[in-house]
């Protein structure tokens, strides 16, 4: 056999049915093979693993950096390499742009846009636009990865971005799944009920809007459990491959429970629920409002028991950065700030914590942020496991190691708004990541070129 690029020796390797003691061998992009510690061809480079850790790069399959609009928000270079520096080398980008990525001609640019920038690979979400096959497409024939709308009305201010992805018109939800559903690719959804916001957000406006506690109130549970339910129950009907984003409450994984074998549905949760409470709000203030709201410690329980279950088993970052000075014009108005935490580096440390304190197994806790996205999305093997023939994309940890989340040493343009997860001592340290067998994260610094992610589309499974 010919020599070897790149041979990872004496870490664990997280394979499919568990961790081993291996050596990984990586040519050309893909894994070459894995050996017996001391069986491995010669390598052009080695990297010593021991007492480390070997994973498959993580897919994060629910990021958003807005990208061209809003450099003050963080760029594509700057973002993707805080995945780099977060062990993800793969990412799906959702569809809220300006304007809105719900055409093809929008869906091309974000592309070429994203290829000359991205430091790790990408994948681009659509929004169905103007529900015609025409245009769906088309957009299918550009290499949309999956499909993305929400039930809520366009914000105030923000039409042009949530134009033909925002449907807060049931009839119009059902339409979008029936046209989505011959697509086989799957539909996230966003979802909160319209009418039920409207009724809430209307009785918050007497409370003190500087109250975190406010938001909550203005966004309560039923809120999206009413919307999920309803979805559901639509997709006995349409049968799309739907997947509900960012659950938030114990009310909503009692509906996932109750509507378990109507159709093909999936659900996801994320660090900023799984991690923090209503009281860590508090404490954050507006640096720490997301939509749909982190509530309380009994819904924390609730989706804890439901990865437990099975119920909920995708955990991604819904990754959201904004300017500090956008956060800071909202002081003393917690409606009226804009949501979404940074949260590309947290995700991966903040799980390894967990598997540390006994909450999951290593296995478990990789599947949820990283191999079950790739299932789900028809990437896998390819992506999403280190089996010969796989992208050589790798993330290399130590389990013992520390890692203490800070704006002095994130990535992410908006480090100044991480108030949420500032100063969490985690359990859990990435230490390098590997994209396509070239090191774009080492030890701190990212290494990886601007322009050296790949687009990746759902023929990239195949």
């Amino acid at each position: 056999m010919s020599g070897l690029d790149t041979l990872i020796s004496g870490g664990d390797v997280l394979l499919p049915d568990g961790v081993h003691r291996v050596d990984l061998g990586l040519a050309d992009g893909k894994v070459a093979g894995l050996y017996a510690p001391g069986t491995a061809p010669d390598a052009a480079e080695v990297i010593d693993a021991t007492g480390k850790t070997v994973l498959p790069g993580i897919v994060d399959i629910h990021f958003h950096v807005r990208a061209p609009a809003y450099p003050e928000r963080g760029t594509v270079l700057s973002e993707t390499s805080a995945a780099a520096a977060g062990g993800v080398t793969t990412l799906f980008e959702m569809p809220i742009s300006k304007p809105c990525c719900s055409t093809p001609a929008e869906l091309a640019r974000r592309r070429d846009h994203f290829a000359e920038n991205a430091v790790v690979d990408f994948a681009l979400y659509a929004a169905p636009g103007d529900l015609t096959e025409a245009s769906r497409d088309k957009m299918m024939d550009l290499g949309c990865i999956a499909w993305k709308i929400f039930t809520t009305p366009s914000p105030a201010g923000r039409a042009d971005e949530f134009e033909g992805l925002a449907f807060p018109d049931e009839a119009d939800q059902l339409r979008a799944l029936q046209l989505l559903a011959d697509t086989g690719l799957p539909i996230v959804v966003h979802a909160e009920s319209a009418a039920l916001l409207a009724h809430y957000e209307e009785a918050a406006k007497a409370l003190d809007l500087a109250d975190a506690a406010t938001h909550g109130l203005s966004r309560p549970a039923i809120c999206e459990s009413v919307a999920v339910a309803k979805l559901l129950a639509m997709n006995i009907t349409a049968q799309a491959k739907l997947h509900i984003a960012h659950v938030t409450s114990a009310e909503t994984v009692q509906v996932l429970r109750g509507f378990a074998g109507t159709s093909d549905f999936t659900a996801e949760t994320c660090p900023q629920y799984l991690f923090t409470t209503e009281a860590d709000v508090a404490r954050a203030g507006i640096y720490g409002k997301v939509n749909p709201p982190i509530r309380h410690q009994s819904d924390q329980d609730a989706l804890w028991q439901a990865i437990e279950d099975g119920v909920i088993n995708y955990v991604t970052t819904d990754h959201a950065p904004f300017a500090k000075a956008e956060k800071q014009a909202a002081e003393g108005n917690f409606p009226a700030a804009p949501p979404g935490v940074p949260g590309i580096e947290f995700i991966l440390p903040a799980m390894l914590d967990a598997v540390a304190q006994g909450r999951l197994s290593l296995k478990r806790a990789h599947d949820l942020i990283c191999a079950n996205g790739a299932r789900r999305y028809g990437l896998y093997p390819r992506k999403g496991s280190v089996l010969p023939g796989s992208a050589a994309d790798v993330t290399i940890v130590d389990l013992d190691g520390e890692t203490v989340i800070s704006a002095a040493t994130l990535h992410t343009h908006a480090r100044e708004v991480a108030h949420l997860f500032e100063g969490r001592r985690l359990r859990g340290k990435v230490t390098q990541t590997i994209l396509g067998g070239r090191t774009v994260y080492l030890d701190g610094e990212v290494t990886g070129p601007q322009g050296a992610g790949a687009y990746v589309t759902p023929a990239y499974g195949v």
